[in-house]
């Protein structure tokens, strides 16, 4: 297991309440990709401090962008959001190992281009939560984020978004907040909780642990993120 190379400095840090930082990246140039896998079409732009993700393919064409490294279980993952084109939706995948916990990567495994079902009902294993959700109609009729465990489409948890529309954005970044502790889950936005989850109390499977993460957008939503961290907990 190969864990984020960060600074000295930043190896060392610690929060009030002992959390370890295990990565941070605050894309500060095209270094900063370095590792990432892309499955799908995707440009990826560094600029300023942020990653632009947009969809390279055509209006069905997904994609989702792992992180280079694989994360234990015990985690509080941090980043900045922005939506900068819509529609289209923004998840996020942690936890993710084969069906059996081996790699995502395992050359055994099938192969996966972003479409959903290769994740969501396939051979690996993962929490997905998706927390811009404005690809169809009835999403941005009604805002909610979800969360869905696999191998199977299990919606476990849901809450309400407090993301707005674009046009309302004006600038504004939203701070996105997802801590994996052991079998509880909890998700945020700017300190609100959207929803709680408990992965002992719903006949879906063992429990995620430790895994990969991942962003994944749908087109043709364009979108910034930026100061990305993770921390142990």
């Amino acid at each position: 297991m190969r864990w984020p190379i960060v600074s000295t400095i930043l190896a060392l840090a610690t929060t009030s309440m002992g959390e370890t930082l295990l990565y941070r990246n605050t894309f500060n140039d095209t270094s900063a990709l370095q590792g990432w896998v892309a499955e799908g079409p995707v440009n990826a732009t560094v600029s300023n401090n942020t990653l632009t993700l947009a969809g390279a393919g055509g209006p069905d064409d997904y994609f989702v962008y792992w992180l280079p490294e694989v994360f234990p279980d015990r985690i509080r993952i941090t980043w900045e959001f922005q939506p900068i084109q819509e529609p289209g939706l923004a998840m996020f995948f942690f936890g993710a190992t084969s069906v059996d916990g081996g790699s995502i990567f395992d050359p055994s495994l099938k192969p996966r281009n972003g479409s959903y079902p290769q994740y969501h009902s396939s051979d690996i294993r993962l929490l997905h939560a998706s927390y811009f959700r404005r690809r169809w109609p009835e999403e941005r009729n009604f805002h909610v984020a979800n969360l869905r465990k696999s191998p199977g489409f299990n919606l476990v948890a849901q809450g309400a978004d407090p993301i707005p529309s674009v046009e309302d954005v004006q600038g504004a970044y939203y701070k996105i907040e997802v801590v994996k502790d052991k079998r509880e889950v909890t998700f945020k936005v700017n300190d609100l909780l959207l929803f709680s989850f408990d992965d002992t109390k719903t006949d879906t499977g063992p429990v995620v642990r430790g895994g990969r993460i991942a962003l994944r957008g749908m087109q043709p939503l364009i979108a910034n993120y930026r100061n990305l961290e993770v921390w142990k907990l």
